[in-house]
């Protein structure tokens, strides 16, 4: 099983910079009275924070303790507050229905099996109010590297998905998603962009039909 617990350990604060997009849905956020967020697989607290300085309510939940830990320290440090707990995206989430304006998951969701993935946009959905929006972030499998220091040795273990052997997120599962697979599995969802930002991840932005 991934152990996100022990790299958040290990590594501490090693994500830290925000999506390149995170004002773009700031703006957008505050122009449709979004309030109450979730950042699902929060981890150490990058996009809590931005989100917090803008006023929003923030909630977050990540499967490693040693993340929440640090993403508490943060707000904590810059005077900000966010409801935090530790859970695992392919749980039941901790929340009623209809109880988010949006859900925001960047670089994340794809760390699993395919079913394990398509029941958290299940979850997610069930959780966003009528309308509510929806961001999400996930990789594109791209050639393999020239660099062999580039090479996580990617294992396939069942039609897109693949377990690195090596490297810094080694025995963590990764899916790939095409781009008409990305848009099946979020078809309970109106689309309103569709794009590869700047790291070549896929980001989809739309509101829960």
């Amino acid at each position: 099983m991934p152990d996100w617990d022990k790299i958040f350990k290990d590594h501490g604060y090693f994500f830290i910079d925000p999506h390149e997009d995170i004002s773009k849905l700031i703006r957008l956020f505050q122009e449709n009275k979004v309030r109450r967020i979730l950042d699902l697989g929060c981890g150490t607290g990058r996009h809590l924070i931005y989100f917090a300085r803008n006023g929003f309510d923030m909630y977050g939940f990540d499967s490693s303790k040693n993340a929440i830990n640090l993403a508490e320290k943060w707000l904590q440090e810059e005077g900000l507050s966010a409801n935090l707990q530790e859970h695992r995206m392919e749980e039941i989430f901790p929340y009623s229905d209809n109880f988010f304006d949006a859900v925001v998951s960047i670089q994340v969701i794809h760390h699993n099996l395919i079913r394990n993935i398509l029941f958290t946009i299940r979850e997610v959905e069930r959780v966003l109010s009528s309308s509510g929006y929806i961001f999400v972030t996930v990789p594109v499998l791209g050639p393999k590297p020239d660099n062999p220091d580039d090479d996580w040795g990617l294992m396939e273990i069942e039609e897109g998905t693949y377990i690195p052997q090596c490297g810094p997120e080694s025995g963590i599962p990764h899916h790939y998603f095409t781009e008409d697979e990305l848009l099946k599995a979020l078809q309970n969802f109106q689309k309103i962009d569709l794009y590869l930002d700047d790291s070549d991840h896929r980001c989809y932005l739309g509101r829960k039909k």
